[in-house]
């Protein structure tokens, strides 16, 4: 009688075969390159983006302190 494996052997749960195969995917050459010039501009445009917001003025300041230099 020969070995045989148990027929019902679980998987782990989750999707490691489906994440697994896509960045085997991505890590073949031709895919390498496109998904190394998708992530460039997302990079660059997302800095971009974040460059041009405009910072938040305070608003309501007082007059300036008694102890302020005058010139």
């Amino acid at each position: 009688m020969e070995a045989r494996s148990k027929p019902n052997q679980e998987r782990p749960t989750g999707s490691p075969k489906g994440l697994g195969a896509v960045v085997r995917w991505a890590m073949t050459p031709p895919q390498s390159y496109a998904v190394y010039v998708v992530c460039l501009f997302l990079v660059a445009g997302t800095s971009f983006y974040v460059g041009t917001l405009k910072p938040k003025t305070a608003t309501g300041l007082g007059p300036p302190p008694i102890a302020a230099p005058r010139n």
